[in-house]
C-alpha cells in the first residue's frame, strides 16, 4: 500500500515552475497536437478574462481570469508545457 502526501508538498517546486516566464513555454495542444510557445497563441480579451487558442487549429488552449486577490488558470486544452528553467 502506498502512501500520498498532499497536495502542499507541490508548493516550492510549482513555485519555482511559474516564476518563469510563461509566454516562451512550448504548449502542445490537447486538440490537434500543434507545439508553438503560449506567445504565438491567439489570445482574446474581450471575455470575462483571457482566452488563448491554438494558432493551429484556433481550439482554446487556456482560459485566465483575475480578480484583485484570486486567479483561475484552465490549462485543459494543452496536453504537455515544456518549460525552460533558470540555472542555479
Amino acid at each position: 500500500m502506498q502512501t500520498y502526501l498532499d497536495g502542499n508538498v507541490l508548493a516550492g517546486p510549482l513555485g519555482e515552475v511559474f516564476a518563469v516566464d510563461l509566454t516562451s513555454a512550448m504548449a502542445q495542444c490537447a486538440s490537434c497536437g500543434a507545439r508553438a510557445a503560449i506567445g504565438q497563441a491567439h489570445v482574446y480579451l474581450d471575455n470575462p478574462g483571457a482566452v488563448a487558442r491554438c494558432p493551429s487549429c484556433g481550439q482554446i488552449l487556456l482560459r485566465l481570469v483575475r480578480t484583485a486577490d484570486r486567479a483561475w488558470l484552465d490549462v485543459r486544452g494543452i496536453s504537455c508545457l515544456e518549460l525552460s528553467l533558470p540555472g542555479e
